[in-house]
């Protein structure tokens, strides 16, 4: 179960779905297993576009999502979880839960967990809720008491949720889920071929499209103010990404006719994201956790451009400190770091020997696994309309 919000967690949602059928028949998955990706927006009472939603949340409004992704719920007072919520705005999931009676529900948005929590208690169809926060920090509104099984990516998350007497038994470090394809070592060569790239040269892939073009504007922005120095980068080709934006795509190809570049290429929608990245030596991007996972996972390094908030800022933070990524806040910074990553790409070693510490190309299978080793296990459950608790002095100040 995911919630429209973005891209990320339906991805994610999608990863782990696909575990579920390569595993069919082992790791205490059922032969017969039934598999069903849903949106819990989709049961709500109230029609909700999380996306349109999501993509509100852009330029000036954006330090206001900060503080409330950051700054709620994530010292001594917590939030466990409840029925009130799936009462009031989810009726119909509870009545979709008495029809299905799953035997597990893997949430990767914290509105599905807490839909999830609130229908277990309301029809008294027991099953293990786990919870897979697709970022690098653990949001302060996850049900911490009613999750079976928390999945996460590092010890540093995992810090976060043992002062929420989240026990340590119920917290499993294995990685944001991405699609399978991802950990294959694939010949860039050939890749590159592919795509009608040039095989001599560094691939910088622009990563500036997506599902919602809404919160790449400033990304955009940044990116058109490099346009006039990437002549200089000889040794670099350019692959610009600008997703399903074709009117994006066609100002991009027009803008690089009329400067005459040859290092750039403008690639509309691409399937095949797998050996893309497999063809490329950096990518420059934002700092969504689904986006910056496939990265790692593909062993490519990584420029963070922008400032970033809320969930975002934590990945930032997470990559920038263990070193496996770098962040250029401003155009002239980023150009800064193309010039010497130009002139050094023995650089680009290091950012890969860094990011092998975040690695887990294997998250999705390793979620599936860990939750069915939940499945049949009886545990007393309290039922309650809202649950706050105070928890111990947290680890990470925000």
């Amino acid at each position: 179960m995911h919630a429209s919000v973005g891209s990320g967690h339906k991805a994610a949602a999608a990863a782990i779905a696909e575990a579920v059928d390569r595993l069919r028949g082992t790791h205490g998955v059922p032969v017969d297993v039934e598999v069903e990706v849903l949106d819990i927006l989709d049961f709500g009472r109230i029609p909700f576009d999380g996306n349109k939603t999501a993509a509100s949340f852009t330029g000036a409004t954006r330090p206001v999502y900060d503080l409330t992704w950051r700054y709620t719920l994530t010292g001594r007072l917590l939030w466990g979880g409840g029925t009130g919520w799936s009462k009031v705005m989810f009726p119909a999931f509870n009545e979709y839960v008495c029809a299905k009676q799953p035997v597990a529900v893997i949430c990767t948005h914290i509105t599905a967990a807490n839909v999830a929590v609130g229908a277990r208690m309301i029809t008294g169809i027991d099953y293990p809720v786990v919870c897979v926060p697709t970022d690098y920090e653990i949001e302060g509104w996850w049900p911490h008491r009613e999750t079976d099984l928390f999945c996460v990516a590092t010890d540093f998350m995992a810090e976060t949720l043992r002062p929420r007497k989240v026990e340590p038994a119920r917290i499993r470090i294995t990685g944001i889920p991405v699609r399978h394809g991802f950990e294959r070592e694939d010949d860039p060569a050939a890749c590159r071929a592919q795509f009608g790239l040039p095989d001599g040269k560094q691939i910088v892939l622009i990563m500036a499209g997506a599902s919602l073009p809404q919160p790449y504007v400033l990304f955009r922005a940044a990116i058109e103010q490099t346009l006039p120095y990437l002549r200089r980068f000889d040794r670099m080709h350019f692959v610009f990404l600008p997703g399903r934006d074709t009117v994006y795509s066609g100002n991009l190809k027009a803008i690089f006719a009329g400067m005459g570049l040859d290092n750039v290429t403008v690639l509309d929608y691409v399937d095949d994201m797998v050996s893309l990245m497999h063809a490329s030596d950096l990518a420059i991007l934002k700092s969504g956790g689904l986006t910056v996972t496939e990265c790692l996972c593909a062993r490519l390094p990584m420029v963070l451009l922008g400032k970033s908030y809320g969930q975002e800022k934590a990945n930032t933070t997470l990559l920038t400190s263990y070193g496996a990524s770098m962040h250029a806040t401003t155009a002239a910074e980023l150009v800064s770091i193309l010039g010497r990553l130009h002139e050094h790409p023995e650089a680009l070693d290091a950012l890969l020997v860094n990011a092998s510490a975040l690695r887990r190309p294997r998250a999705a299978e390793d979620i599936v696994s860990a939750t069915m080793e939940l499945v049949g296990v009886p545990i007393e459950r309290e039922r309650h309309f809202a649950e706050f608790y105070w928890g111990g002095k947290p680890a990470h100040l925000r």
